[in-house]
């Protein structure tokens, strides 16, 4: 709240200003280190400049994660302390922010999709064994996805060492996900959609819901959209 004791509406940041693709030395640089150094080496190489803040760290975080990753697009931001294992699965679009300190863990034969303009708050989770994150989503800090469990049998064996299973979780294009929101396997969420912050969101949630609470509930619908027959079941 503003010290006048009401609210007030600043303009978005993310994603509104000009966009130069990342400047060619840059793409020869990470085209250079996948020639020269193997995937391991390059993983190694990337902790010596994962915490700093300078531009030089964020400009060879980004090399070092061009030359790794399946996909890669420009305008990307890698802040400090992002984790991650098996970089070589993700697929990332243009201009999008990961913030500090959080960590993507996808899977060697898993798929890691974030589309572009994608903005992700600081110390998120990310179980990517099977993600799908579209275009344009708000992730906010702390938020956490868990693609996977164990299934806990036999009940003879400790639950650790059972089976695990993993469940595709997709994020559609649009939606918003609220602060130390957290999403279980086998979950969609919607396009247009908004996680409330803290909820646990245990099942679908419709294209432009708003859902909150443990486990999240269905609020209403974001204003201005026509609802459709076919999502009015969700209502009741």
């Amino acid at each position: 709240m503003s010290e006048s004791g009401t609210s007030r509406i600043v303009k978005a940041v993310h994603g509104v200003q000009g966009f130069q693709p990342d400047p060619d030395f840059e793409i020869q640089m990470a085209e250079y280190l996948r020639q020269q150094y193997s995937r391991n080496e390059l993983i190694e190489m990337y902790s010596r400049f994962a915490m700093g803040e300078s531009d030089f760290d964020l400009r060879m975080r980004r090399a070092i994660w061009r030359a790794v990753a399946k996909k890669f697009g420009h305008g990307i931001r890698i802040s400090s302390g992002v984790g991650f294992k098996h970089l070589e699965t993700f697929e990332i679009g243009d201009r999008v922010f990961i913030g500090s300190q959080s960590y993507i863990q996808g899977r060697f034969d898993g798929k890691c999709s974030i589309g572009k303009q994608v903005w992700i708050g600081p110390q998120s989770y990310f179980d990517a064994r099977d993600l799908i994150i579209e275009d344009y989503v708000g992730w906010g800090p702390g938020a956490k996805v868990l693609g996977s469990s164990h299934t806990g049998l036999p009940i003879d064996v400790p639950i650790i060492q059972t089976d695990l299973e993993i469940k595709p979780v997709k994020v559609e294009t649009g939606a918003d996900i609220g602060m130390n929101a957290l999403i279980l396997p086998g979950v969609t969420i919607g396009k247009g959609s908004i996680v409330g912050a803290g909820a646990v969101v245990t099942k679908d949630v419709p294209p432009y819901a708003i859902v909150a609470g443990v486990p999240a509930k269905f609020l209403r619908w974001r204003e201005g959209y026509e609802l459709l027959e076919e999502n009015k079941e969700n209502e009741r």
